[in-house]
């Protein structure tokens, strides 16, 4: 287990910060009851935020071909089809997976392939959970095309939480099912865009993991 990238920075400034908070209570509080209690708090405020940016190193060791593995971890909360106008510009099957503050936030891309196509959209910061995140919230949009030209969509979308999304995809890059393609930072959601005639292979509120779940199955 590591700290992802992301979480540098915050784990280091909020540490100083709780220290700088904390070492007037121990100097000037009565001892011992609210130091402690005081403490106690800051020890499981520092804890959450650690545990939220951990970084697990995984490895898929499935078949790859045609095969489509969850981005991020969370449970699946969309199954449906809609009109996917970025990309695929047409019909396709969202398989949306909602991550909570406590899954781990790393997003890896769902196939192998190239990446076509990205960019950034601003927006609102609605819940995660709700059908208009989709177009409405500050989301990145990633157009993958596999080895078989078979084209998905990957769309990272804030939450009400979430305010900020970090996309490391760029155009031309070669997709990895092993590789991240960005972190969402403090819970969100991420919907992948698959062609009409897609095998799924989950179900409504299933638990997936990112890297390592096959979520469907692509036809060459």
């Amino acid at each position: 287990m590591k700290i992802h990238r992301e979480g540098t920075n915050i784990l280091i400034l909020l540490f100083l910060v709780l220290a700088a908070l904390n070492a007037p209570v121990w100097l000037f509080m009565p001892p011992y009851t609210i130091p402690i209690i005081f403490s106690a708090i800051s020890l499981v405020v520092y804890l959450f935020v650690f545990n939220f940016f951990r970084c697990p190193k995984r490895h898929y060791r499935g078949p790859r071909k045609d095969m489509v593995i969850s981005s991020v971890d969370g449970h699946i909360v969309a199954i449906e089809k809609v009109y996917e106008p970025e990309y695929i510009k047409g019909e396709a099957i969202m398989l949306s997976v909602f991550m909570s503050p406590l899954n781990v936030h790393a997003n890896w891309y769902p196939v192998d392939g190239t990446v076509e196509y990205v960019r950034h959209h601003r927006g609102r910061f609605l819940s995660a959970y709700l059908p208009k995140a989709s177009s409405e919230n500050e989301r990145s949009t990633i157009g993958i095309v596999t080895p078989s030209g078979v084209r998905l969509t990957a769309r990272q979308i804030a939450g009400a939480m979430a305010r900020r999304i970090v996309t490391y995809a760029r155009k031309g890059h070669e997709a990895n099912i092993d590789g991240h393609l960005g972190f969402i930072k403090f819970g969100s959601r991420v919907d992948l865009y698959l062609p009409l005639d897609t095998e799924i292979l989950v179900e409504m509120k299933q638990n997936v993991k990112g890297g390592i779940t096959p979520v469907a199955r692509l036809k060459s």
